[in-house]
């Protein structure tokens, strides 16, 4: 205990570090880490609100932007972006019956009821005060649980790695909504498109088609923007305006003491439900909202309430949602393993900056590490300061019409992806991956599989190669080893759960929850 909270020291100095910055020839001393901290919560919050505009697409939109920081800055400040747009979604869902992104399509079932009775303040002071406990409690359980996790990954060799990594993508087709099939039809896209380009031990180009642009393999923020970024816009573009502006003033912010018994109970059991999902493969703050919004039904007094503008519906899956925020940095921070498709785009970040995601980062860059941690809880309590007193310019964001927002918003992509490499080729690439993730959401299928295997599909070769290389070839060496045959076999048993028909149907039920 004694060392955490040291360690949490190493952290808050390196986030509260003053340094010298420059603007109109005038340099001004400034906490920056602070600095990038609050814009990125801001900015995360200003496209969090844009309906369909999920955390995953904002941070794919915006990464390019982190690519002249410093490493620690870029990471906050995309740590920022996330939870920011984890949060506007609730707002946008409880004001306007539209959720910003995926795990707020809960809250629009009781949070616009709330709204619709005059009760829109304290649904969105529920909503903040929720995340702010649930998103501390993660952080502290970042920090409690990183260092032994860190220690045990030190014995972990490249069949513990390859086994992990598939344990990884069969937990990602498993808690993916939708059909299993589709789910692992992604997977398997995303591992062909990570290794097209030059293999690393043989020198030997693959599936690039002669194309040199293609001969360093396809760029992780191409395929995240084209994807996630691009593909949205298009199917938003696509569907009717359907708003409903809401135009009462937003009044009686404070919940009162009847409000505040009812919240405590769903926030306590939706921050623990979602500290639990947010560390599993695959799972994260759409599962975690989803299951604490079905929890809450069966297990509250109030359950009559529920549709009509119950509390416990928003407390519940907006609690959940951000401590899975919190708890999914765990395996990345301590293993180098995303644990869904936002988590991915960070390793891609890391990657970009040097930063190797693993248990080494907390040994070789403590102040990275730590600080990161740290920076966690600044942006929670920035999110509860800056959204309550600006609720009245998201509602007035959100009366531009769309034909003029999502444009400029392609536009600014665009700017973004071409200035990473100064080439045209990639700028095309995204456009062509754009309308790729277009045809994938017609056709029902997630993006976040493809990104997840895109990413690990390399990781997964290079550790399969080395531990075949290591026992001269043979197999055994994944069943042999006890850690990796215990990975493996609980990849085997989750593979069987799922395919349960029984488990199929209350897989489906889950995600489809009214």
């Amino acid at each position: 205990m004694e060392s955490m909270f040291s360690n949490l020291g190493v952290g808050l100095t390196a986030v509260l570090a003053i340094e010298p910055y420059t603007i109109f020839n005038q340099t001004l001393s400034l906490p920056m880490n602070i600095v990038y901290c609050v814009l990125g919560a801001f900015i995360g919050t200003l496209i969090g609100v844009l309906p369909g505009l999920g955390p995953v697409a904002t941070i794919a939109m915006l990464l390019p932007a982190t690519f002249t920081l410093p490493p620690l800055g870029g990471l906050i400040m995309l740590s920022g972006i996330y939870y920011g747009a984890q949060y506007g979604g609730s707002t946008t869902a409880i004001l306007v019956n539209l959720p910003g992104e995926t795990s707020s399509v809960v809250t629009c079932i009781d949070g616009y009821q709330m709204a619709r009775r005059g009760r829109a303040g304290v649904a969105l002071t529920t909503a903040a005060l929720g995340s702010f406990f649930a998103g501390c409690v993660g952080t502290l359980l970042l920090a409690a649980f990183a260092p032994p996790l860190a220690e045990l990954a030190f014995k972990f060799g490249p069949a513990e790695y390859f086994s992990l990594i598939m344990l990884g993508l069969f937990g990602a087709i498993a808690l993916s909504s939708g059909s299993l099939l589709k789910s692992i039809a992604m997977v398997c896209l995303g591992l062909l498109g990570g290794i097209v380009g030059t293999d690393v031990s043989s020198g030997v180009s693959r599936f690039a088609f002669d194309i040199p642009e293609l001969a360093d393999g396809i760029g992780f923020v191409v395929v995240a923007m084209g994807v996630f970024g691009f593909a949205e816009v298009i199917s938003n573009l696509e569907q009717k305006e359907t708003r409903e502006i809401f135009t009462k003033e937003v009044s009686g912010m404070f919940p009162s003491k009847e409000d505040f018994k009812r919240m405590v109970a769903p926030v306590l059991r939706g921050t623990a439900l979602g500290s639990v999902l947010g560390i599993l493969p695959g799972g994260g703050a759409v599962l975690a909202a989803f299951g604490a919004y079905a929890l809450e039904k069966k297990v509250s007094k109030n359950s009559a309430e529920f549709g009509k503008g119950a509390i416990e519906g928003v407390a519940a899956p907006e609690s959940a949602n951000n401590a899975a925020a919190q708890t999914s940095f765990i395996p990345l921070l301590t293993l180098g393993l995303p644990a869904n498709a936002v988590m991915a785009l960070m390793v891609g970040a890391m990657t970009i900056h040097n930063i190797q995601p693993g248990p080494l980062v907390m040994t070789t860059n403590p102040t990275l590490f730590w600080g990161l941690i740290v920076s966690m809880w600044v942006g929670n309590l920035m999110l509860v300061v800056l959204n309550l007193p600006l609720i009245g310019i998201w509602v007035k964001l959100l009366t531009v019409p769309y034909r003029y927002l999502y444009p400029a918003i392609l536009v600014f992509c665009c700017i973004g992806v071409f200035t990473i490499s100064n080439s045209s080729f990639d700028v095309l690439l995204t456009a062509g991956f754009g309308f790729l993730g277009y045809v994938f959401f017609r056709l029902g299928c997630e993006g976040a599989p493809l990104l997840l295997g895109f990413v690990l599909g390399p990781m997964l070769e290079e550790h399969f190669r080395r531990a075949l290389l290591l026992s001269h070839g043979d197999f055994s060496v994944f069943v042999t080893r006890p850690l990796s045959l215990s990975l493996l076999l609980v990849t085997a048993v989750l593979v069987v759960i799922v395919t349960l028909p029984s488990i199929k149907s209350k897989r489906v039920e889950a995600f489809h929850e009214e």
